[in-house]
């Protein structure tokens, strides 16, 4: 009977954030009958989920409209780059519909509009956590919107809006959903994960008796109740983020911190305005370090920002080399339509910028390397992905999925794991990214 439903292609761009915008939108079709399909040739409708946040990523967005209108011809866009809308009607002003992120309500209007549902509750049946586009052992959990910052280098808070928080007992409920559903790692995700609950004024909301208040402590401490890894990605490096450091060590949540520095030199800081007291983080970094011994730090730079000259440039290597955090990434400036920073004066070169990301991705490849170094001999708690051949490819603690590196398991296919499991694994060997070992059995 289902040969018959409307049949739904989808693509989703972009963030972690959007990704689970486009598992609320898939879970919503699916509920209302459609058939979800993984080819441009078999769908009726296809719905495209863009990025917006820098150049490649619009090029990106833009590339895959246009394969879905070649492809298809009846195409529906949403997401980041919808707030541009000018942009793509420019490029195919044919598309059914654009539609900024969150904006369900849209989407689904303009599915109905050239598909109408044909929903047979009987037949048409979705899981109660919902469709998850991520493998069944992790997910997703965005516990808001928006952002109430003003990076001189971002355009989020002009594209999603100021922070929006979702009350905490909704996010709980979501995660033991999750959980129940069969997810063992909660990667927790938002514009401004150490924000949470600022514009709610941390209002206290209940979840099995005990009332929870809508703040980052108090949803790690909820979600620590779930007996899973959780795992929090895009904290803002305010104080109080020191206050979830001891529930790493009493192994609440995962000692893990994905923390945005962005820079080291202040007054590039102050330039970009992010908090530029690089002394303090400095301090802070070996306060959480002495409380967790085993918290890994991964964090994003900027170099080539406008005005950056060699010495803070210097700063930013100094600060890398003493930091000596676990997991980096960085990348190149590139002026984005509408940032604030694109009016600073004394860009930087193009050739400097790419000479200093060379030099920056050099040094923190020689950190990473004596950092995944000091693991051999070690016995890490991982969590598996896949199954490769003889393989098991499995992360461990320090590993996020997609952004961080792998636990290659030599006799994983022998040792009967499969993904989603968890399992302790002796490490013999690493390179820069990653680990090299064997099941650790007990005695």
């Amino acid at each position: 009977m289902s040969l018959s439903q409307p049949k739904v292609g989808f693509v989703s761009l972009g963030c972690p954030k959007a990704l689970v915008d486009s598992e609320r939108i898939l879970t919503q079709l699916k509920v209302e009958g459609y058939d979800l399909v993984p080819s441009y040739d078999d769908a009726d409708v296809v719905v495209v989920n863009t990025c917006g946040f820098i150049d490649s990523a619009v090029a990106e967005s833009l590339d895959a409209i246009g394969e879905a209108m070649a492809e298809n011809g009846k195409v529906i866009v949403t997401g980041c780059l919808g707030k541009r809308s000018e942009v793509i009607r420019e490029a195919y002003p044919d598309v059914l519909s654009i539609s900024g992120p969150q904006d369900y309500a849209s989407v689904m209007d303009a599915v109905h509009t050239a598909l109408p549902p044909k929903h047979d509750p009987f037949i048409d049946l979705v899981p109660d956590y919902g469709l998850k586009l991520t493998p069944k052992h992790y997910a997703y959990l965005k516990i808001s919107e928006g952002c109430n910052h003003r990076c001189s280098f971002c355009i989020i808070p002009s594209m999603r809006g100021d922070l929006v928080s979702r009350p905490v007992d909704q996010v709980l409920r979501e995660a033991e959903k999750l959980v129940m559903g069969g997810v063992k790692e909660l990667l927790v995700v938002s514009q401004d994960t150490s924000a949470y609950g600022v514009d709610v004024k941390y209002a206290e909301r209940e979840w099995h008796g005990k009332a929870y208040a809508t703040r980052m402590k108090a949803l790690c401490e909820g979600l620590g109740e779930l007996g899973v890894w959780t795992r929090l990605h895009y904290v803002y490096p305010y104080p109080h983020v020191d206050d979830i450091i001891p529930l790493m060590a009493e192994g609440k949540i995962l000692p893990y911190l994905d923390i945005p520095f962005q820079h080291a030199s202040p007054r590039i800081l102050k330039l970009m305005k992010r908090p530029g007291a690089i002394d303090k983080t400095r301090e802070r970094i070996a306060r959480w370090r002495d409380i967790c011994p085993d918290i890994t730090l991964r964090s994003t730079f900027i170099v080539g920002f406008p005005g950056e000259t060699e010495d803070d440039f210097e700063e930013l290597l100094d600060f890398i080399e003493e930091a000596r955090l676990d997991r980096v990434g960085a990348f190149a400036y590139s002026p984005v339509e509408g940032a604030a920073a694109n009016a600073l004066p004394d860009p930087v070169p193009e050739e400097v910028k790419l000479e200093r990301l060379a030099r920056f991705m050099a040094l923190q490849a020689q950190i990473s390397e004596e950092r995944l170094a000091e693991k051999v001999g070690t016995t890490q708690r991982c969590i598996i992905d896949a199954i490769d051949g003889e393989l098991a490819i499995a992360r461990s603690m320090a590993d996020a999925p997609e952004i961080d590196g792998l636990v290659q398991i030599q006799d994983g296919r022998d040792a009967g794991l499969v993904p989603g499991e968890f399992v302790d694994v002796e490490i013999m060997g690493s390179d820069e990214h990653d680990l090299y070992g064997e099941v650790a059995y007990q005695d």
